[in-house]
């Protein structure tokens, strides 16, 4: 799967607040060997938000951690974008989380709080353990938390146990050379779309290097196309360290 995270708060791109969501959520994958494919921090701003998830819609391979935006305030938009993308709908009120907010502020859920239920059709709750205000899911695929890292992190850390814990083990050979990356680029153009590559230019001392890194799930194929560089860095007299 492709893992997607929109991080959404006008407020941490202004510098009021300091993001936690994307080392939280790129750790807790990491825990099952996933990695993020692309994470995003945008501004409250309908136009960018619909296009963002419109984008990962459009993947047959994404999976969604939304964060932020499904509060009851005027710039909580993410609901009914969510809506109109996955449902092609406007929102409705969720029956359980409907009586969840008048359960717990009765007259006060009125006339704001009370819209925190209106949600894309078919949705699933995620559970709140802080104060059971809860975020939502579509299609065991795309999932929404709310913005304060207390409440979205255990339904992320919940979500992920549950659907993604199943893994593929990937493996990985790493070298740095004392090369500029120019030296191997015939090669790295010669690798299969199964092989990941990473290839990290930089000066140390104003030498060039070049740190490259193979992956893959087949430890052989690795490792076979790895021995390639390694055997074009011997022919070459490149002196290089496995790390």
């Amino acid at each position: 799967m492709n893992f997607y995270a929109i991080i959404i708060g006008t407020e941490i791109l202004n510098g009021r607040r300091e993001d936690k969501h994307f080392q939280f959520l790129k750790n807790e994958l990491a825990k099952y060997e996933h990695e993020l494919f692309a994470s995003f921090i945008i501004k409250d701003d309908r136009e960018l938000i619909k296009r963002c998830l419109e984008m990962i819609k459009d993947d047959e391979k994404s999976v969604l951690f939304s964060f932020g935006g499904i509060g009851s305030t005027p710039d909580d938009l993410t609901r009914e974008i969510a809506s109109e993308v996955f449902r092609g709908s406007p929102v409705l009120p969720h029956k359980k989380f409907l009586q969840d907010i008048i359960d717990r502020f009765s007259e006060k859920a009125y006339p704001h709080r009370i819209h925190m239920a209106d949600l894309p059709p078919q949705s699933d709750l995620l559970f709140n353990p802080v104060n059971n205000m809860s975020g939502f899911s579509l299609d065991n695929r795309f999932f929404f938390t709310p913005g304060f890292p207390s409440m979205a992190h255990p339904m992320v850390g919940e979500v992920i146990k549950k659907y993604f814990s199943t893994s593929i083990k990937k493996f990985r050979k790493t070298l740095l050379a004392d090369t500029s990356e120019e030296s191997l680029i015939t090669l790295m153009q010669k690798l299969p779309d199964n092989i990941e590559l990473s290839c990290l230019p930089m000066f140390i001392d104003t030498k060039a290097k070049v740190e490259l890194s193979l992956s893959g799930i087949r430890l052989e194929e690795v490792e076979a196309h790895f021995a390639a560089f390694v055997n074009e860095l011997n022919y070459k007299n490149i002196y290089y360290e496995l790390t």
